[in-house]
């Protein structure tokens, strides 16, 4: 939904800003000076914008669709007037609909707005659906109508229109427009294609909608390049000296209502033009100073309720009049009404709350108040505010001039419950002020550790954060509390330190904290979900054990997110059912979780049990926070919870899309020691699509990252990057070295990679020979608990144990039993690699008929996938399958299945002997195929085999396999 702050950007001051005269202004002693000549309604700086748009809405017989974006005051609106008058001028019907905030409620009123001029064309469609527009636009009465019909209703008419001419329909600021009109332009426009419909709709990039505007273009309106922007400064103010023609050129960066208005604001007031927009401010807040002027021009009733809606910031008209009473005001809304006269503000009906017209008024209203009369404002609002907590505190936190405990620890109380909703910035602020309002130096270092802590750990403000740590240990200098420590651990991690550092660091101020041990203490409760990032990414068991030690001493019992965690990645594989049933039970209420801490937290023991897609709505919340401005660093590891279940669960171009927007903030951020999250989720993908270079690029950056550093559970996650790559490649040698030294044969080491490559290395091993260390692995996946840790373990886990049954109908049975579980579906890349190791299996025992149907199912889903390396795989079994080869007719060539393997392990390398250890034939039995498979290729050596097989595969890449 729009927010009450939302700005009309089809103003009257952004709909002027064509080279057309402005409308003559005067002021005290000032004679308004005329612009330069030009040429009537003509854009300045668009030319280019109109071509690229007037492409996207097609010709006159073929329409189009698009979304006009960008930021207020960029003139969206202007750009609409242009298409629209040349539109008309070309003899095409322009139909435009402007959202309104008072009516975004009032269902159809922007249908209304639009189908009102070609109403005449209700009379060209069938009785049924006009009678249901007429109900729907308020035209007849009835029963209403099925939206469906009244949806086809309006594109029939629209249709109709446009079979005497072109129709453009256009829609100004769609965020207001009300959701049943919204749902029917988004209707008509996926159906206008190859019509002479046209239609365009203008919003701010990232404003709320009931439009859906996935699937339909959208062009981002620039800024006005530099020569474009003089052009305009100079139409409107043509004597402005160049000083300051430049310092508004640099403040308005583009943006034709900043140009205007401020060109305005500095030709009225030509004694302030060289000091009204100082440097040392940001644009915005040059930018409020045009609306100063104009709010101390209004009563002293009026500025004083105005200030309050300001400080106040939630508009509530009960609260503005509660207050305004208690400052002697007699009427709020009689005061107010001068400052709507102005159009400052305007007040909605609907929802009884005060809007200010322009985000920068507000500012305005603050800025032109003197520091007693915002104090006395906010001890006003704290006074009526008993019933709203946090608004409370914050008001007497800035009416509060000296330091005060009973205030501090109010804003702490409220900055705790502000954090709970995500707005960890708002928590800082509250603790900041907290901080400066509390008399002990302790109580203030503490305050300002937990600020500093949550600027390092969950916004990415490093350099604030290590400001306000200093500060922190002046105001106390013998206090040493945990968030102190934890904010200085994450400040050493983002700037390159080495994690064994940071953890003994961490660990041992947590053993030497006056906490007691109390697991309500947050804490301590934070530095130990710190520790377990550390044991981690640091990958080995010792790091495991003071957090184990301090979690066995908390008070009165361990939190069980943090029980659970400490197992499932310390030791996941002798996860016991008391563990699995823990987790469930946490993962269960994760829908309600309103914490994006909490949130993160939950996905990370969902990543060690495949229970993602348990955290996937809750993470696409933190995601969408993050995107409007929350707390970064649980952004990014939503993404990351996003990217591995989207890869698991076979939606590959996905998890790249995550994965990409991760290391993009990571590297705008600072946040650089998690871009490995990003380079492992892309690994994946790469490996298992087989384009192995890519795969192998994203694991050299991960161990560059991490090896200099003692990151050993990186190094882990690059190694499983590499063990897939290999594997694509068909190097089995490679996969089965670098699945060794993440877990040896026959013991899953205590980490979660472990748990995630046994199948790996047995795939591995058993394509090496090595089937004795190959059966010693499935022993101990069997032994250990990773099949109840997670349904599509238990899928790899009974493929395995078949990879290396000795008797091949139990091997099989291993494999139905496997791939029969209910939920196999739900992991298509493993499903499809058990699929293909069944086949493969079958093939070999000589059950040729019974192999095609698993390995046209892995077939199937490795092509879906994308999945090239195993579906090449999968086809060449296939084809070795079939008896006698299909191409004999055609080229003379017949080789049996056992010909064609024979054929394809010795263009591989191998010699006899390797083929009939592989094989379980003797090597007299490998020369004699060998010796009958040279004359039907047509050559004379083993040198010939891979160009000749080579041959074969591309006759059957046109064919239907």
């Amino acid at each position: 939904m729009p927010t009450a702050a939302h700005a009309r950007s089809g103003s009257a001051t952004t709909r002027a800003l064509t080279t057309q005269a402005p409308a003559a202004r005067s002021a005290p002693g000032v004679v308004p000076h005329p612009p330069r000549a030009a040429e009537p309604g003509r854009l300045i700086g668009r030319d280019h914008d109109l071509e690229v748009v007037s492409r996207f809405l097609g010709d006159r017989t073929s329409g189009g669709s698009l979304l006009l974006s960008g930021d207020p005051g960029i003139g969206k609106t202007v750009l609409l007037d242009a298409l629209a008058r040349a539109a008309t001028d070309s003899g095409a019907c322009v139909l435009r609909v402007v959202g309104a905030q008072f009516e975004a409620d009032v269902s159809y009123a922007a249908l209304n707005q639009a189908l009102l001029p070609i109403s005449g064309a209700l009379d060209a469609v069938d009785s049924e659906h006009r009678e249901a527009l007429r109900v729907a636009l308020g035209f007849g009465g009835g029963c209403p109508p099925e939206r469906l019909v009244v949806f086809n209703a309006a594109l029939a008419v629209l249709q109709a229109a446009a079979s005497e001419r072109p129709v453009l329909l256009m829609v100004d600021d769609l965020p207001w427009v009300d959701r049943v009109s919204a749902a029917a332009f988004g209707f008509i426009t996926r159906r206008i294609s190859g019509t002479p419909v046209s239609f365009i709709a203008a919003m701010r990039p990232g404003s709320d909608s009931f439009f859906e505007t996935s699937g339909l273009p959208t062009y981002q309106l620039p800024p006005l390049d530099t020569q474009s922007a003089t052009s305009l400064v100079d139409s409107y103010s043509p004597d402005l000296g160049r000083q300051a023609r430049q310092r508004v050129l640099e403040t308005a960066q583009g943006n034709p209502l900043a140009l205007r208005e401020l060109a305005d604001a500095l030709q009225i007031d030509r004694s302030t033009a060289s000091h009204a927009l100082p440097d040392v401010l940001p644009p915005s807040r040059r930018l409020e100073s045009l609306f100063v002027s104009r709010v101390r021009a209004l009563p002293c009733g009026t500025k004083a309720v105005l200030l309050l809606a300001a400080l106040d910031d939630s508009g509530d008209l009960g609260v503005l009049q509660a207050a305004a009473r208690a400052m002697g005001v007699s009427s709020a809304l009689k005061d107010l009404a001068f400052a709507e006269q102005e159009q400052l503000v305007h007040v909605d009906g609907g929802t009884r709350r005060l809007v200010f017209r322009h985000p920068l008024i507000r500012s305005a209203v603050i800025h032109s108040s003197t520091s007693y009369e915002r104090r006395t404002s906010h001890g006003v609002l704290a006074q009526v505010s008993v019933d709203r907590p946090e608004s409370r505190a914050w008001h007497l936190g800035e009416a509060t001039l000296e330091p005060d405990e009973h205030v501090a620890t109010l804003l702490e109380d409220a900055a705790h419950r502000i954090l709970d909703r995500g707005n960890a910035e708002a928590a800082i602020s509250a603790l900041a002020r907290a901080a400066d309002l509390s008399p002990d130096g302790a109580d203030r270092g503490r305050r300002l550790a937990e600020a500093a802590y949550l600027g390092a750990e969950a916004t990415g403000a490093f350099r604030s954060a290590a400001a306000m740590l200093e500060v922190a240990r002046q105001a106390d200098p013998e206090g040493n509390s945990l968030h102190s420590t934890a904010a200085a651990v994450l400040l050493l991690l983002n700037s390159g330190g080495d994690v064994i550092t940071a953890h003994r660091i961490l660990a041992d101020a947590i053993e030497e904290g006056t906490h007691g041990y109390d697991a309500g203490d947050s804490a301590l409760i934070d530095a130990l979900h710190l520790l377990s990032l550390l044991c981690i990414s640091g990958g080995t068991p010792e790091l495991w054990v003071p957090f184990n030690a301090a979690l066995s001493r908390l008070r009165p019992e361990p939190p069980a997110l943090l029980s659970v965690l400490g197992q499932l990645h310390a030791d996941p594989a002798g996860a016991g059912p008391e563990i699995l049933t823990q987790l469930d039970r946490i993962l269960d209420d994760v829908a309600l979780e309103s914490d994006p801490a909490q949130i993160v937290r939950k996905g990370t023991i969902a990543v060690a049990s495949d229970r993602l897609a348990a955290v996937r709505a809750a993470s696409w919340r933190v995601v969408r926070l993050g995107r409007t401005g929350g707390p970064l660093r649980r952004h990014l590891a939503a993404l990351l919870h996003l990217g591995l279940d989207a890869y698991h669960t076979g939606r590959w171009a996905e998890a790249e899309e995550l994965s990409d927007e991760g290391l993009e903030l990571c590297e705008e951020s600072g946040y650089g020691f998690f871009s490995w999250y990003f380079h492992y989720c892309k690994g994946l993908v790469s490996a298992s699509r087989g384009d192995t270079d890519e795969a192998h690029a994203c694991a050299d950056r991960m161990l560059d990252q991490a090896s200099p550093r003692g990151l050993q559970g990186i190094v882990q996650c690059a190694q499983r990057v590499r063990v897939l790559a290999h594997l694509a490649s068909g190097e089995f040698e490679e996969s089965v070295r670098h699945a060794s030294a993440v877990s040896p044969a026959g013991r899953l080491a205590n980490s979660q990679v472990a748990c995630w490559v046994f199948f790996d290395f047995v795939e591995s091993a058993v394509r090496t020979h090595r089937m004795a260390e190959a059966v010693a692995h499935v022993r101990a996946v069997r032994a250990s608990s990773v099949e109840a840790l997670s349904p599509r373990l238990a899928l790899l886990a009974g493929g395995a144990a078949a990879l290396t049954a000795e008797d091949d109908a139990e091997a099989v049975h291993l494999f139905e039993q496997a791939l029969s579980l209910p939920s196999a579906a739900a992991w298509p890349f493993d499903q499809a690699r058990v699929q293909l190791a069944m086949g493969e299996r079958l093939r070999r025992s000589g059950a040729t008929s019974r192999c095609e149907e698993p390995l046209e199912a892995a077939l199937r889903t490795f092509r879906r996938l994308g999945s090239r390396a195993w579906a090449r795989r999968a086809a060449k079994e296939l084809r070795a399958a079939t008896s006698p080869t299909p191409i004999a007719a055609e080229c003379g060539v017949h080789l049996t299945p056992r010909e064609r393997e024979i054929a394809e392990l010795a263009a591989s390398g191998m010699t006899n002997k390797q083929i009939a250890d592989r094989l379980f034939l003797s090597h007299r039995t490998v020369g004699a195929h060998l010796y009958q498979i040279f004359p039907k290729l047509n050559i004379m050596s083993r040198g010939g085999l891979r160009d000749a097989l080579s041959a074969l595969d591309a006759y059957y890449e046109g064919k239907a396999i």
